[in-house]
């Protein structure tokens, strides 16, 4: 039995910001799916049948999937259907091995190819080597339907990979915003390479995060971007100190958008979970629990893979602590927040990447 108060500092002693906010209360006691419902990166219905067909060598329904989210522009669903696929692809390679033999030049297939290709290279000791390498096959899937963003996306996490320079980084940005302006898969891989070339970065990580947020259409995924700089803030101890009201800022537009997205289902639950994660280290526990009502019975790895080696484990555990603490009404644990007066590295100023309009 986990003794979940006293996972209360434990979660939270890194937190870097001090004070507790309360936000919009969720009814108490809140009724959470049983440990044993709770599934860890479940796939939506018409993934989850494209995933059955690919496990049976059939690569038809991946076809049929990928093929309709180019053709009516779907690009953030693509982007999610692309990176699942390509993770099943690197264990059970023989239906997309198959289907890239027989049509060579289709553009999802040259996707899925590439995508599989750098995740594979990532995992190496050798990456930034093995990245340039993958790059023929990048370029392939951009050329191959010139309005899709998502290999551009991957053009973005392999310029990371590979610590390519940041005036090529612009192009590939300029590339990506012209043809969807506000996709959620881009703006993250351009936030997560200027959080990797400039490590403490994280006030500028925030302008370029707001900047897009305040931009996109409400429903757009984009909107949760600064979450996600607050995550990279809260989890890297360098870089100069975030005032806490941009933290609350950045839950609290994730929060609005959650409330927009269905409850319970898959294709929310990334969000919600990462949105847990914040909202636990700002120590907001009742906004916490509303949102882990809203997500029911779905974890996702991200974000607790960062913490623990079982991400599903630490997901349950922090389920637990948070009804805990609702219940309890237990106080804020005390912070390990660094000195307010924390001074940003000088030599870190110049040079720094411009994303331009989002």
């Amino acid at each position: 039995m986990v003794d979940t108060m006293a996972l209360l500092p434990a979660f939270t002693r890194a937190s870097r910001v001090r004070g507790k906010s309360t936000g919009a209360a969720a009814p108490v006691p809140v009724v959470l799916p049983a440990d044993d419902e709770v599934l860890l990166d479940a796939p939506c219905d018409p993934l989850g049948a494209a995933l059955v067909g690919a496990a049976a060598g059939d690569h038809a329904p991946v076809v049929a999937l990928l093929a309709a989210t180019r053709h009516t522009g779907a690009w953030d669903d693509r982007d999610r259907y692309v990176r699942r696929l390509a993770g099943f692809a690197r264990s059970r390679p023989e239906w997309l091995d198959t289907w890239r033999s027989r049509d060579p030049h289709d553009p999802d297939g040259l996707l899925l190819d590439a995508q599989r290709a750098v995740d594979r290279a990532w995992d190496s000791p050798a990456r930034a080597e093995l990245l340039r390498d993958v790059s023929p096959l990048i370029t392939a899937a951009a050329r191959a339907d010139n309005r899709d963003p998502v290999p551009w996306r991957l053009a973005l996490d392999h310029a990371r990979g590979a610590r390519t320079g940041h005036t090529y980084v612009e192009e590939l940005w300029e590339a990506a915003v012209r043809r969807a302006p506000h996709h959620h898969g881009c703006h993250v891989a351009a936030l997560r390479y200027m959080a990797s070339s400039w490590h403490g970065s994280h006030r500028e990580c925030f302008d370029f995060a707001d900047l897009a947020a305040q931009d996109a259409p409400e429903d757009s995924l984009t909107r949760t971007l600064p979450l996600r700089a607050a995550f990279g803030y809260l989890t890297d101890p360098c870089g100069p100190e975030v005032p806490r009201e941009r933290l609350e800022v950045a839950a609290d537009r994730a929060v609005a958008l959650s409330a927009r997205l269905p409850a319970g289902r898959p294709r929310a639950a990334e969000p919600r979970n990462l949105l847990v994660y914040v909202l636990v280290r700002l120590e907001r526990w009742r906004d916490a629990l509303e949102q882990l009502r809203l997500t029911g019975p779905y974890a996702t790895s991200f974000p607790w893979d960062r913490d623990a080696d079982d991400p599903l484990g630490r997901f349950l555990e922090v389920r637990q602590l948070v009804s805990a603490a609702v219940v309890s009404g237990a106080p804020a644990p005390g912070s390990g927040a660094r000195p307010a007066d924390a001074g940003r590295p000088g030599s870190e100023q110049g040079g720094r990447l411009r994303f331009g309009d989002h």
